[in-house]
């Protein structure tokens, strides 16, 4: 094991032999960290935390603090990390709290620039990105490939579906559609279209994009059409594409709300 000398350690914490500590690092009981991971100089990591192997985090990140609640009093929640994950420079990610279930989730291979705040409660799926400065509220679901540009800013309980893409500066108040490019703030929020790029280079055909765009069409540009008629409409039209039943299932699970105004310039 590769430990600074200036580093903090506290017995109560399970570190693999492979792990490496950087300097004036400090590290509570109740951490599990995996092997192969590096921590970088200032970070401080308290527990009940659980961290995968292969992740690099810091400099100067806070991993595992409690909650920003004032409804929590001290309860024991968690945070989990999985593997692969790069968190860098003064990145927090806070523990859960009992009014949800008690854990914070970062999954897999994501990426977390500089400043990034991941609140209490939030669940954070595979190969993210979470551009610089994006702050998240308690309770946010973000799904596995979204694109989070610099200084968003998301309201909690609100959800990020898969392999969307949020323009930088804006401002989450409702869920965020998968497959799709946003931005603006709030009552502003425009969808601009389906994110065909990111879904190239993740391997989508020429076929499934086509019938993602004609969902498009029916659910965001039908306005002689109630949410819920253009939703049966693009059900029954488009029945065997397992992305558009994704699409169409995360309006009709949605307590939030779904982003649906469209962006008419350009």
């Amino acid at each position: 094991m590769n430990i600074h000398p200036t580093a903090i350690i506290d017995p109560g914490a399970e570190l693999d032999s492979s792990v490496n500590v950087g300097p004036y690092v400090i590290i509570e009981k109740g951490v599990k960290i995996a092997q192969e991971t590096t921590i970088k100089p200032h970070t401080v990591i308290t527990g009940p935390t659980t961290i995968g192997s292969g992740n690099v985090i810091g400099p100067f990140a806070t991993i595992g603090a409690p909650p920003q609640d004032l409804k929590y009093k001290g309860e024991e929640t968690d945070l989990v990390i999985g593997d692969n994950n790069q968190i860098r420079e003064y990145v927090s990610i806070h523990r859960g709290t009992v009014t949800d279930k008690g854990l914070t989730i970062l999954g897999n291979g994501n990426l977390l620039m500089g400043y990034v705040h991941i609140a209490h409660d939030c669940v954070v799926g595979n190969s993210v990105i979470l551009a610089n400065g994006v702050t998240m509220a308690g309770h946010i679901h973000i799904e596995d490939h979204a694109i989070i540009g610099g200084l968003v800013a998301i309201q909690q309980f609100s959800r990020v579906g898969a392999y969307s893409y949020i323009g930088g500066l804006s401002g989450i108040s409702k869920d965020v559609p998968p497959f799709v490019i946003v931005s603006g703030i709030r009552k502003d929020m425009r969808v601009s279209g389906i994110n065909k790029i990111g879904l190239r280079r993740h391997g989508f055909d020429k076929e499934t994009l086509q019938k993602l765009d004609k969902a498009y069409k029916i659910i965001f540009m039908s306005p002689n059409l109630l949410l819920k008629e253009a939703i049966e409409q693009a059900a029954s039209e488009i029945s065997d594409c397992e992305p558009v039943k994704q699409l169409i299932d995360f309006f009709r699970n949605s307590k939030q709300g779904v982003i649906r105004t469209v962006d008419t310039v350009g």
